[in-house]
């Protein structure tokens, strides 16, 4: 037998909840280790004193017991497992692991009994039902009854609330009533907190962000009181797993940050952490209310009965000495400018996200925790709303997931080296990438490997520069557009009354330069036009000509269709394309040779055929009769297009004449001669440049 036995899928209730972690039996110690919050409790193999096998509702589980009177159940073991463990047991924890029948008859009398912190209800000394008295939080009496109330746990849809039971009077003892004996057993190991005593220190007016508001914040020796205007929470130290000091990104404030389990309640809400912020400037002298000889014994030099310092540093030494857990700072990561932690926005509340050695942190709204044994992969996407940033996801192994929104560009290649150094799967690498890094290990460094997406996100920002720079020339862009004619004629009208109104000779400066840019983009508009024209006539097929040949994977899927239907029932027209692309992916070289053997000797029968066809004239006649259609359909379009234009200009009363009008009559008529002249020379070099694309033989048809 090995020095060890692990269990996974080991279950451990709280409060109504099944946890599920990871259970191991060594020489030294039994260690479990729960899943969803990461916490270990670990059992000394000198301090076990009792181990029971017995049938659950989870199958089989085992209950232990040590000589401090604390009791450990955890289920989910399989029937075959209880003699492995059980010999493990004999041969290193020499206790021998005992099988225990619990009662199924269903009564509801029996016998109470107090053993330890359990309370176990009896029936013919078999166990029906235990209660851990950890979980009571009110004990009342009545007449002969005994009412406890549990614990809420948010985790169960649904939670046990109270239990009552009926004590009998007793004849034996007239001087002891048996309910206050009740009472008092349960009260003597339920978790009711009761603010007895002096406390050990007291730290005034902390600002507090979680839950919001100034807090009087009272150390005992056993847990914490928190004293507000309106409200008042008591935390005991069990229930903190973790602490946190976190530097803010100003560099002028720390958070600290207790991780809490179960949650402190008010009303409807829930508060996992407890955040403190604080001024590094901020200093204090405290001194306990304690004497140095008991400050010295119970704390074994890690707290002094007078202290001074950084008010941060004083909350953090008292809780990291009263609590005995470990303070986690942030671990080596730095981000582009120098901080610690990552500026970005979760459920549309903007905070910080600290990269820790174990895990990542979100402070503040709401708070965070998400450690990597939970994670099964992250995920780098592109920002919703710009390019300048991007989001960063994780996903939990419980199939929850978590964006973090709007982190800056810069911070990428930080953040992504950071992430592939503590070997976190990164979804959007891609298969193969995946793969590589799983057989790697990630043993190399990842700093001289090509990142797509970053050069992607380079080159959109180079884009968008570009894109801004173009903005700033609008000016030069505008003139080049040229939507029509009618508008330029009617805008230089325009100028040109204008124009006259204040003197002759500026109305014809800018009829020169309208006629300028007007016979500038003349060519342009028709250059686009017969540019469009070639385009039109490609698309036309030859109905007559030979068809083209298929390439080699058109042949085989067009002689493998029908197998792979008759392979798969029912399957869709694109299931089955992309059903024969996986196929013909599959294929080795020799079967894809015979394919494209066939598909070059239908091409060369496709050249011959194609020959044959143009030498006997055929395609030539449907290209002259579309290039007739084409001339002749533009020559209707112009001549069109000039009568609407003579009917705009010539519109109106020509009756009436103003004043306006009799006086710059010269210069009007002027510039209708000068616009006649160009319109003609247009006329002319259209006819001229149809003349020249027309072939001989057409003009012939023609005439």
């Amino acid at each position: 037998m090995g020095d060890t036995l692990e269990f996974n899928e080991i279950y451990q209730e709280v409060k109504g909840s099944w946890n599920d972690g990871r259970l191991r039996f060594s020489k030294q110690n039994v260690v479990y280790k729960s899943s969803k919050t990461g916490k270990v409790d670990s059992i000394p193999a000198s301090e076990l004193s009792l181990a029971q096998w017995r049938r659950v509702c989870l199958g089989h589980g085992i209950k232990l017991g040590t000589s401090a009177g604390h009791i450990y159940k955890y289920d989910g073991f399989r029937d075959t497992d209880f003699e492995r463990i059980s010999e493990f047991f004999k041969a290193n924890y020499k206790v021998e692991l005992t099988e225990k029948d619990m009662c199924v008859k269903g009564w509801n009398w029996g016998t109470a009994k107090f053993s330890g912190p359990l309370l176990s209800f009896d029936i013919n000394d078999s166990t029906a039902f235990e209660i851990p008295l950890s979980n009571v939080s009110q004990c009342a009496t009545g007449k002969n009854e005994v009412t406890l109330e549990f614990h809420q746990n948010d985790d169960t849809e649904v939670s046990l609330m109270e239990v009552r039971f009926y004590v009998p009077p007793s004849q034996a003892d007239e001087r002891q009533d048996p309910v206050e004996a009740f009472a008092q057993n349960v009260l003597s190991k339920a978790d009711v907190i009761q603010a007895t005593g002096d406390a050990v220190c007291i730290f005034k007016e902390l600002q507090c962000l979680t839950p919001r508001g100034r807090y009087d914040i009272r150390i005992y020796p056993t847990f914490l009181h928190l004293h507000g205007k309106t409200f008042d929470y008591k935390i005991p130290y069990t229930t903190v797993l973790r602490l946190f000091l976190l530097p803010h990104k100003d560099q002028r404030q720390m958070f600290f940050v207790i991780s809490l389990d179960p949650p402190i309640k008010q009303g409807q809400t829930r508060y996992h952490f407890l955040i403190l912020l604080f001024s590094k400037e901020e200093n204090i002298n405290l001194t306990l209310n304690m004497s140095e000889d008991e400050v010295e014994r119970r704390f074994e030099g890690k707290l002094s009965k007078n202290m001074s310092g950084s008010l941060y540093e004083m909350v953090s030494r008292v809780m990291k000495a009263l609590v005995n857990r470990k303070i986690t700072v942030p671990g080596n990561f730095q981000g582009h400018s120098g901080a610690q932690c990552i500026t970005c926005s979760y459920k549309a509340s903007s905070g910080l996200l600290y990269p820790l050695e174990r895990g990542f942190i979100y402070v503040h709204k709401p708070p965070v925790h998400l450690r990597f044994e939970e994670i099964s992969c992250v995920n780098f996407a592109r920002g919703t709303t710009t390019t300048r940033s991007f989001d960063f996801e994780i996903e939990t192994k419980q199939g929850n997931q978590y964006t973090f929104s709007s982190i800056e560009r810069e911070e990428y290649g930080k953040l992504f080296d950071f992430v592939n150094a503590k070997k976190l799967n990164i979804k959007n690498r891609g298969f193969k990438e995946g793969m590589k890094g799983k057989i790697d290990e990630y043993s190399d460094s990842d700093d001289d490997q090509h990142d797509a997406y970053l050069e992607r996100m380079k080159a959109e920002g180079k884009i968008r520069e570009e894109g801004n720079d173009s903005d700033e020339s609008d000016g030069g862009s505008d003139e080049s557009f040229n939507p029509g004619e009618e508008d330029d004629d009617i805008a230089e009208e325009y100028d040109s009354n204008a124009s006259a109104s204040d003197s002759s000779e500026e109305g014809d400066e800018s009829e020169n330069e309208s006629a300028k840019k007007k016979k500038a983009k003349k060519p342009k508009v028709v250059k686009e036009k017969k540019e469009r024209k070639p385009r039109k006539e490609k698309k036309q097929k030859d109905a007559g000509g030979p068809k083209r040949p298929m390439s080699a994977y058109m042949l085989w899927l067009n002689s493998s269709r029908e197998r792979i239907k008759s392979e798969n029932p029912g399957i869709s027209i694109t299931e089955i394309s992309k059903k024969a692309g996986e196929m013909w992916r599959q294929l080795g070289k020799d079967e894809k040779e015979e394919w494209e053997t066939k598909a070059g000797e239908a091409k060369r029968q496709y050249d011959k055929a194609k020959k044959e066809y143009t030498e006997s004239g055929g395609g030539s006649s449907s290209k002259k009769e579309s290039k007739k259609s084409g001339g002749k359909k533009d020559e209707k379009k112009r001549k069109s297009a000039g009568g609407d234009k003579d009917r705009e200009r010539a519109g109106g009363n020509d009756s009436f004449k103003s004043r306006e009008f009799i006086e710059t009559s010269e210069e009007s008529s002027s510039d209708s001669d000068h616009k006649s002249k160009s319109k003609r020379k247009k006329e002319s070099d259209d006819d001229e440049e149809e003349a020249v694309s027309t072939p001989a033989s057409s003009e012939e048809e023609s005439d």
